[in-house]
């Protein structure tokens, strides 16, 4: 397995090198909007501490995680009124990962309706509505 990549872009969003849309935070961990979203509310949760993989995090950081994952989906129920939540979490190459810093996807579903295509570009405005409705909630 690979070291862990500074440069990754999650690293740089917890540096503040590059934007996001901030809808939760702690001491441990920081969720936000994903930019490429395949259902509305659909967020990630990550880590502050440079990790790649589940392979790799130690235990109580892979449970610091899923304890804000299980906040913030709980609040993406209420925010956009889903009938479910889809969480996904990819490892490794082999494994779909494609950006190598833990990370936890959250998408909220309606039942019914297909989760929209991996790897498009959302609109921003969208986005940042959708994130500001969720924080709203988790506040």
């Amino acid at each position: 397995m690979a070291e862990y990549d500074n440069e990754n872009v999650f690293a740089k969003i917890l540096r503040g090198e590059m934007p996001s849309f901030k809808v939760y935070e702690d001491d441990n961990t920081y969720a936000f909007m994903d930019i490429m979203p395949r259902g509305d509310g659909h967020c990630l949760v990550i880590h502050k501490e440079p990790f790649r993989n589940i392979l790799d995090g130690s235990p109580e950081q892979i449970a610091t995680v899923h304890q804000t994952v299980q906040k913030v989906a709980k609040a993406a129920m209420k925010a956009f009124d889903a009938d479910g939540i889809s969480i996904q979490q990819f490892n490794e190459d082999a494994g779909g990962q494609i950006v190598f810093h833990y990370h936890v996807h959250i998408i909220p579903r309606k039942a019914g309706v297909r989760m929209g295509p991996s790897g498009v570009m959302g609109d921003m405005e969208e986005i940042k509505a959708n994130g500001e409705k969720l924080a709203a909630v988790l506040s």
